[in-house]
């Protein structure tokens, strides 16, 4: 069984209920969630003039490869409607595989570990939620070390 570390997010529509549908099709479609962070609302990171994002990280035990489960995230992401039309734009949902086992992969469409988790607050925050000692397998600092680091500003606050 591979572990999984994934952050979802969007800022469209419902933005709770999207992240309960991601939530259900990823424990269907890719392998069962073993912990969640809490939501966060984050200031949108690219493209500022857009509305406020909801993230969360879920840590998943998958019986996929890296390479099967960024398809089946895909698919998951058109199967919500996702559509990619401009990068950093609004989006419905966005899941991304912040680090999968302790591997590393680097090819055009599977990058991981993520290549800006170091560098990004809104998903460091809800990573260090649920897995602070977790390593990084390039950096070798573990994400409560990489996220007290961070010199990202933005703000990432508790959803109520």
């Amino acid at each position: 069984m591979n572990k999984a570390y994934l952050l979802i997010g969007g800022n469209m529509g419902d933005r709770e209920k999207n992240l309960e549908q991601a939530r259900a099709l990823i424990a269907a479609q890719c392998g069962s969630i073993h912990a969640l962070s809490p939501l966060y609302v984050t200031a949108a990171w690219g493209m500022t003039s857009q509305p406020d994002f909801l993230n969360q990280a879920l840590e998943v035990y998958t019986p996929f490869n890296a390479r099967q489960l960024i398809r089946k995230i895909l698919k998951i992401e058109k199967q919500m409607g996702r559509m990619r039309t401009e990068k950093y734009g609004p989006r419905i949902i966005d899941v991304d595989i912040l680090l999968f086992n302790q591997e590393m992969h680097d090819m055009h469409f599977l990058k991981v570990p993520h290549p800006e988790l170091q560098n990004r607050r809104f998903a460091l925050l809800p990573l260090a939620a649920i897995a602070p000692g977790l390593l990084h397998p390039v950096l070798n600092k573990t994400i409560g070390q990489l996220l007290v680091e961070c010199r990202d500003d933005l703000a990432v606050k508790p959803f109520s």
